[in-house]
């Protein structure tokens, strides 16, 4: 799994640096901003969980697409609070 954190003005930052593809993150609650949509993942990331507005949205990869692809699509199936 892939995290990211919002870093003040500058959108979202990868946990961790390696080669990267862009994610499109489909789904979720209407309120996830445009910017947020599009990550850069690990070609071979299977998940990808969004800190918003007090929880995390995860997206899930879908099945049967290349790793060598541009661009991977992921769909959102849950939202989970961040424990305090």
């Amino acid at each position: 799994m892939v995290e990211f954190q919002r870093s003040g003005n500058d959108g979202p930052v990868a946990a961790r640096s390696e080669p990267a593809v862009v994610a499109v993150l489909e789904g979720g609650p209407a309120t996830l901003p445009v910017e947020l949509r599009r990550q850069r993942v690990r070609p071979g990331a299977d998940r990808v969980k969004i800190e918003h507005w007090g929880g995390h949205e995860h997206f899930d990869r879908r099945p049967e697409q290349s790793a060598d692809a541009a661009f991977l699509f992921f769909d959102w199936v849950t939202r989970t609070r961040i424990a305090e």
